[in-house]
């Protein structure tokens, strides 16, 4: 099959790079425009999220074995402009997701040396103009959504999405906590609550909190106020306890969550706030017969089915603030500061 083209691909494009690890050494780089090889899709990226991760990585802590130049972020949403030879899921013009998990198209986690390979990680990330990459990496981006909103799915959603519904079953009238207001907790919020489940919101800041609320949430702890949050939240659940818990701080937090489980519940582990070593006594787990479950954001077919559950609930990701891709930097330092929602690069103006 002949490669397809909409436009002239001929030039440079922009993009963020590293050469040496340390946020410090960041620089806006102009590259050539990559052209699509057999099987891949050219796409003009429009806007990429944020995530925590991104920090670990700039920061110092994530590489191990990512290439050079190192080209961050994983969450984009784009135009397909020009497709390669044998190109058949998607065509020249149609909006896509780049999915997370670049080769983890559907069942148990494949174990390839270890892990799977994502983007912005393993694999080169995705802040830049222009991004080729296989069809097979890709899925169509929500039709309700504009592309500041959709590029915050393929991360922070679709882990929410996988630990509640894919993995978690969560059911009407259950209880669903989640701890601190950045995407992952506001996504689980959303749609959690129009599943019919109950959320408690865990959180430092009483605005937050009142804002979560007003998102779905049905209760809210202040963290400072209440240190002893599994109680508050055995109380508030008749004595019962959660059904489902996203640990998204680590440590000894985990020890909290699982005391606040309720009989059969589960502990989702996501955050690393506190560091990637947790600790926890076992016997709540053992009176409880809980499960605790890791979860590695997800796989295409689940992302496929979060675009249409997003399609299907018009649900609206929460979005703190957007930054030209100049301002990258500053979109880091507002990451750095503890957003509420989403921060978004916008990648065309």
């Amino acid at each position: 099959m002949a490669r397809q083209r909409s436009e002239t691909m001929d030039g440079v494009m922009k993009r963020w790079e590293l050469r040496r690890p340390g946020r410090a050494n960041l620089e806006l780089a102009s590259v050539a425009i990559p052209t699509p090889a057999a099987g891949e899709a050219l796409v003009r990226v429009s806007a990429v999220s944020l995530n925590y991760r991104e920090k670990l990585f700039l920061d110092g802590a994530g590489y191990s074995d990512v290439p050079w130049p190192f080209v961050p972020t994983s969450d984009m949403v784009g135009e397909v402009v020009a497709t390669g030879g044998g190109v058949t899921r998607f065509k020249v013009g149609e909006r896509v997701l780049a999915a997370f998990n670049a080769d983890w198209v559907d069942g148990p986690v494949p174990r390839v040396n270890g892990s799977v390979r994502s983007l912005g990680g393993s694999l080169p990330g995705v802040l830049s103009e222009y991004v080729a990459m296989p069809e097979s990496w890709l899925v169509a981006a929500p039709r309700t959504l504009d592309d500041v909103r959709a590029s915050t799915l393929p991360c922070a959603g679709l882990t929410a999405w996988t630990a509640l519904v894919e993995l978690g079953g969560v059911r009407p009238g259950q209880t669903v906590v989640t701890q601190g207001t950045g995407g992952v907790s506001l996504f689980a919020v959303q749609f959690a609550s129009a599943l019919g489940a109950r959320v408690i919101v865990t959180s430092g800041d009483e605005e937050k909190l009142a804002r979560a609320k007003k998102l779905g949430a049905a209760h809210g702890i202040h963290r400072r106020q209440t240190p002893d949050w599994e109680k508050a939240v055995v109380e508030l659940t008749g004595g019962r306890g959660a059904d489902h818990i996203l640990e998204m701080v680590g440590g000894d937090n985990l020890a909290r969550s699982v005391s606040a489980l309720a009989p059969g519940g589960r502990v989702t582990l996501i955050g690393v706030l506190d560091g990637f070593d947790m600790r926890f006594p076992v016997v709540p787990l053992f009176q409880t017969q809980g499960v605790i479950q890791g979860v590695l954001v997800g796989n295409r077919r689940g992302l496929e089915n979060f675009v249409r559950a997003v399609d299907a609930l018009r649900l609206e990701p929460v979005v703190d603030a957007t930054y030209a891709l100049r301002e990258f930097p500053k979109a880091l330092e507002h990451l750095d500061r503890g957003p509420f929602g989403k921060v978004v690069v916008r990648v065309r103006e």
